[in-house]
């Protein structure tokens, strides 16, 4: 029983491999929500749809993540014998990224719930945007190589940390579909304010 309960996790490696392919998910959603920053107010629906979406993908891999610095913290042998990541991404980069990331989709919902796309928790939004920016830019390079070399490994319980990367999407979709309504609702109303519908 315990070798098939470690057959379906497959250790550290496929920690490593669920934070690799959460990541990829990422990456997707993220290049995304990018592209509607050149034309946020014509994409502001599209902007916050993606932006509900990614926040299952985000709580998954921060749990992963999360559960390798706790088995490494306590002392797990396997995840001391691959040792800690470097003290800079470690000490600095993760715990930027972590809380950056928290803050701009917890702000992003409060904007979406609110109704507003102004006051301080638009301010706060874009102050924790241009701090994430950057931090996750370093974080991206730094791991871009585990993306090519950890993903398509045919590890034990591969397909189960496939089939978790993809309910958390379509969870994602799910949670983005049931707010479409606010979405548009902000949607018209940046799109008012600016004049596009002639009023």
């Amino acid at each position: 029983m315990r070798r098939t309960a470690r057959h379906l996790r497959g250790g550290s490696d496929g920690n490593e491999q669920l934070v690799v392919i959460a990541g990829a998910a990422l990456l997707v959603a993220l290049a995304v929500e990018g592209a509607t920053l050149l034309h946020i107010r014509s994409l502001l629906t599209v902007h916050v749809f993606v932006g509900v979406l990614l926040i299952p993908i985000v709580a998954l891999k921060l749990a992963a993540t999360g559960w390798r610095a706790l088995r490494y913290y306590l002392g797990d042998e396997e995840y001391v014998r691959r040792g800690p990541p470097h003290l800079f991404m470690r000490v600095l980069v993760a715990p930027v990224v972590a809380l950056s990331t928290i803050t701009l989709l917890a702000t992003g919902v409060g904007l979406m719930v609110s109704g507003r796309t102004h006051g301080p928790i638009a301010g706060l939004h874009k102050a924790s945007f241009v701090v994430w920016f950057p931090a996750m830019s370093i974080h991206v390079l730094a791991h871009l190589g585990k993306l090519v070399s950890k993903l398509p490994r045919p590890l034990p319980g591969l397909g189960l940390r496939i089939a978790a990367v993809c309910a958390v999407v379509v969870a994602g979709v799910g949670a983005a579909v049931l707010t479409l309504p606010a979405a548009d609702h902000l949607q018209d109303r940046v799109t008012s304010h600016a004049g596009f519908d002639g009023r």
